[in-house]
């Protein structure tokens, strides 16, 4: 497939990335030469320095018999151009956009727009997909990491492990035979910052992050097992009111357990528009490190405290500080991935990826065909692959433990009949099951190949 990627920054870079790694025939284009320089130095890409909604400029790209455009530049207007540009001039089949402005997602979303006169088939929106990864994260809050598959009945969770685990220095075979009705299984494990998918005589230690797949009614069991409590949220506080935080505030407030929660925000233009825009939400105009300011807001009774400001270091300094005015459980935004590692030294609970959650929205779009979802876990070191699977697959009708899966590759979970399914060797997977599958990013390309999705992209 011959994809042109219209951004080098760091979604561009992370997208080409994946796709030159599965053989894809990729060209970055960036009007500034060093991030292009860093991608073609980098990544088995071609790489063109031009403004990507220039006809000339995609032109030279290979636009005249690409398959596919991704705009994920950082303005809104040169992505819708370029999409634009591409179906008018060039013909392109399949246009990804990255937009921000709430006020194009409105419109984009209503009947104003149609096709033919915007031609964008896939609209990904940052705020809206990091929105949806500030409530995952609260649904599962001793978890670092959640996201949910299988239409809802499944969550893979990020567990910490710490020394007041019980099941530390087990194997995970005994594992199985332990908790025989559980249906959870542990398929990724992070040990002095590698990941791996585990084998069944791996053991988890102190110090690991561990990721699990479970069933949804299993999940508080499943955390347990693992040495979390699972509290219940009822008072919140989100820690800026920009298009992230009106989301989740927006979400929350239409919950059915009535949550209460509470908004700082710094800029008062900012604190007003929420203010008018939420019913039940007490914004509070103010600087979120303001210790007198958290105080008012009752960080201290909160249950959890969300920072979402679109400052990294302001939203590690917020979460540190609500956690030590008494907060429970924090929650941040962070951009770069450089400042992870700092996490566990604060004290914070668990963080969103902005960069994961947009790659993951446009993955799942790209591997069209019957994938149904996928998400990008920690630097694009691994995936989650939620895929329909088909009559001529390779997997259909075989045996759990008779299917040549790669050393990085584990099954999940398996949905059938709508009911998910207990993973076990002798498991058969039949022509129109859900499978969920973890894959490391070198074995993405063959999970691929035995579902049978790569071929049919549109």
């Amino acid at each position: 497939m011959k994809v042109i990627i219209c951004g080098a920054g760091q979604v561009g870079w992370q997208i080409a990335r994946h796709l030159s790694g599965e053989r894809n025939d990729v060209t970055v284009v960036d009007s500034n030469p060093d991030l292009v320089r860093r991608a073609t130095d980098t990544l088995d890409v071609q790489g063109i320095t031009g403004f990507a909604s220039y006809p000339d400029v995609l032109d030279r790209a290979g636009a005249r018999d690409a398959d596919m455009i991704i705009a994920a530049t950082h303005s809104d207007e040169v992505n819708m151009v370029t999409c634009q540009v591409a179906h008018s001039v060039f013909s392109i089949q399949r246009k990804i956009a990255r937009l921000r402005a709430q006020s194009y997602l409105d419109a984009i979303y209503s009947d104003l727009y149609r096709r033919d006169h915007m031609p964008i088939d896939v609209v990904i929106s940052p705020e809206k997909a990091v929105a949806e990864a500030a409530l995952q994260r609260l649904a599962a809050p001793s978890a670092f990491d959640a996201e949910s598959f299988l239409d809802g009945r499944a969550h893979l969770l990020g567990i910490a492990i710490d020394e007041e685990c019980p099941v530390i220095n087990t194997p995970l075979r005994q594992l199985t035979d332990l908790f025989s009705t559980l249906r959870a299984i542990v398929v990724g494990i992070r040990r002095r910052g590698r990941l791996f998918a585990p084998s069944p005589e791996d053991q988890i230690f102190p110090g690991d992050a561990i990721y699990v797949f479970t069933d949804t009614d299993d999940m508080v069991r499943t955390l347990e097992i693992f040495g979390k409590r699972h509290a219940k949220q009822e008072r919140i506080v989100v820690i800026g009111g920009g298009n992230v935080g009106l989301g989740v505030a927006r979400a929350l407030e239409n919950r059915p357990d009535r949550l209460r929660v509470k908004m700082i925000e710094r800029d008062r233009a900012a604190a007003e528009r929420a203010a008018d825009q939420l019913d039940r939400t007490i914004v509070l105009n103010g600087d979120g490190l303001d210790a007198s300011l958290l105080e008012e807001a009752q960080i201290g009774t909160a249950d959890a405290v969300l920072v979402v400001t679109d400052d990294d270091k302001t939203n590690l300094l917020a979460s540190v500080r609500a956690k030590a005015l008494g907060c429970p459980l924090a929650i941040c935004l962070v951009n770069d991935p450089t400042l992870v590692p700092l996490m566990q030294a604060m004290d914070i609970d668990a963080y969103i990826n902005p960069r994961s959650t947009t790659v993951s929205s446009i993955l799942r779009h790209i591997r069209h065909g019957r994938v149904r979802g996928v998400y990008s876990i920690g630097d694009a070191e691994a995936e989650l692959i939620e895929a329909q699977v088909l009559g001529t697959s390779p997997i259909a009708g075989q045996r759990i433990r008779d299917i040549a899966f790669p050393e990085g590759v584990l099954v999940g979970g398996v949905l059938k009949d709508g009911r998910m399914t207990k993973i076990h060797g002798a498991l058969r997977i039949e022509e129109g099951d859900i499978v969920a599958l973890f894959a490391m990013a070198s074995d993405v390309s063959e999970v691929e190949r035995l579902l049978q999705v790569s071929i049919d992209f549109f």
